[in-house]
């Protein structure tokens, strides 16, 4: 029997998205392949519409979070993977269009160990790069020029290359490789960086990332939580998105970007056709001689494993602002002595006071100048930081399976 594909679609309040969504696989790749949608605590009528859909559809699984509050494609995204009942899952987004052959394109590539992506073809949103293709078709369901992508895709689209190396949604991957490494990390519930996260998991545990280029969507990009009013067109024919990203996405993002560097000791990172990139993570401990301000220590904070601060009710007040953005225990990480024996690797001793942006900028890439120049049991300053080198054992194998779900 040929191999089919699940298709992993949460959705919160992107009804219209959604239908454009469900209609080009249908119509494009057929009735074959699953569809998994799950509706998170929606307001316009995506769960009634889910409903009838299924009726309908034999083919289709539903799944409704009924509130009182968003649980986030983190969360969901993993559930309907365990609803799944083909080997192979896909995560997809509510505002991607199918193109035809899409599904037989990943198939083709795709075996135990290898997770394969498809190409975006996407408005002019956003900056171009490498790893997908920018040419304007609408930048929303009412404008969309079907038949002029379809006439394009089928007749003028020539990729250079068969495949390249890289990771971006839409994605496919043997449920088993999945489920393996524990699926999301809960940490960046409800969203933002649980994708970079669990494609560092991805490539440390040896799955091969690939990308076809033949295999295509056409996608609308951030509509949801991050852009929540959509896109508009200038009277000259230019396209942006109506407003900022929303209050509660700019929140979010901000907390899982501090969670992403607690857990990797690093920004995101990858090359230019999104493979990641990732940086040895060191148990290092951060000694501070003197007290600071608060806002100090939370920009210090989530780039150590252990840190000194000479000042109880300062430690205090941080945990207090800081403890509701994190799993991560923060009273196990704060202290006001150094340990007699010191549970990290690495020593850095510094006056907070002393630093300046440049001191910041070294923080931040502090793993990879000790994995270029530092040895175990060095010695050496370095800006205004007293750098101790123990042991330098790389933790960052550690993070593949997700132990939180």
């Amino acid at each position: 029997m040929d191999k089919t594909i699940s298709f992993i679609q949460p959705s919160r309040s992107n009804l219209k998205y959604l239908k454009w969504s469900y209609d080009s696989i249908r119509k494009n790749l057929g009735y074959r392949h699953e569809i998994c949608m799950a509706d998170d605590f929606s307001d316009d009528g995506t769960w009634e519409w889910m409903k009838e859909i299924a009726e309908k559809d034999a083919n289709v699984k539903i799944h409704r979070n009924s509130g009182p509050k968003r649980l986030g494609h983190t969360i969901l995204y993993d559930t309907l993977v365990n609803m799944a009942t083909n080997d192979i899952v896909m995560i997809y987004h509510a505002d991607m269009y199918a193109l035809p052959g899409l599904a037989d394109r990943i198939l083709k590539h795709i075996k135990p160990g290898v997770v394969v992506s498809g190409t975006r073809i996407e408005p002019p949103l956003h900056p171009q790069g490498p790893e997908k293709v920018i040419k304007d078709f609408g930048i929303e369901p009412e404008e969309f020029k079907e038949q002029e992508l379809l006439n394009w895709y089928q007749n003028s689209y020539e990729p250079t290359q068969e495949t390249t190396e890289g990771i971006f949604a839409p994605w496919a991957i043997y449920k088993e490789d999945f489920l393996k490494i524990g699926g999301h990390d809960k940490l960046f519930a409800p969203q933002s960086k649980e994708d970079s996260d669990i494609f560092n998991r991805f490539v440390l545990n040896g799955y091969k990332v690939i990308q076809t280029r033949e295999g295509c969507v056409y996608h609308m990009t951030c509509r949801g939580s991050r852009f929540a009013e959509g896109a508009k067109r200038n009277p000259n024919g230019e396209v942006f998105m109506k407003n900022r990203e929303t209050d509660e996405w700019l929140a979010q993002n901000e907390r899982s970007t501090r969670n992403f560097i607690r857990k990797w000791g690093q920004m995101v990172e990858h090359d230019e056709y999104l493979k990641p990139i990732i940086s040895p993570k060191y148990s290092i401990g951060f000694e501070l001689t003197e007290a600071c301000d608060i806002n100090t220590i939370r920009q210090l904070e989530p780039w150590c494993s252990y840190m000194v601060i000479p000042d109880s009710e300062l430690i205090e007040r941080y945990i207090e602002e800081e403890q509701p953005n994190t799993d991560y225990v923060l009273s196990d990480k704060l202290h006001t002595d150094i340990p007699n024996n010191p549970i990290y690797d690495i020593r850095v001793v510094f006056n907070p006071l002393e630093m300046t942006q440049s001191s910041f900028s070294i923080i931040t890439q502090l793993s990879k100048i000790i994995k270029d120049s530092g040895s175990e049991g060095d010695r050496f300053e370095l800006d205004v930081f007293d750098i101790w080198i123990a042991q330098m054992v790389e933790q960052q194998r550690n993070n593949i399976v997700c132990n939180s779900n």
